[in-house]
């Protein structure tokens, strides 16, 4: 990558890339293709849930790489449910704005 292309990217950009070069370490360390890291990184999505990965490979030190894989399912499945309990929450809430706007009105009639 040229010195212009690393400094058109955005500050995101840079901090995934960061997390994933850090994600490449921990993976080389244990012994396992610093490759799979873009793989990971890529599933996993966020910075914060690359470093989350990362911490896990530093402090468990996995030995198998079916280990290392379940964790980053994990990892990717509590985000989703994260998410699906948040899309829930706001659906809610406005439901119940509906609801109270529908029933106030037939109290003021």
């Amino acid at each position: 990558m040229s010195e212009e292309e690393r400094r058109s990217r955005t500050a995101s950009q840079r901090m995934w890339s960061f997390s994933r070069d850090r994600l490449g370490d921990a993976l080389e360390s244990l012994r396992f293709s610093r490759e799979i890291a873009t793989m990971m990184a890529s599933q996993l999505g966020s910075p914060k849930a690359i470093d989350r990965m990362t911490s896990y490979l530093r402090q468990a030190k996995p030995r198998d790489f079916e280990t290392v894989v379940d964790e980053m399912l994990s990892i990717c499945e509590e985000i989703a449910a994260w998410k699906r309990k948040k899309e829930s929450e706001y659906a809610n809430e406005h439901f119940n704005e509906l609801r109270y706007d529908v029933f106030s009105d037939w109290d003021e009639e």
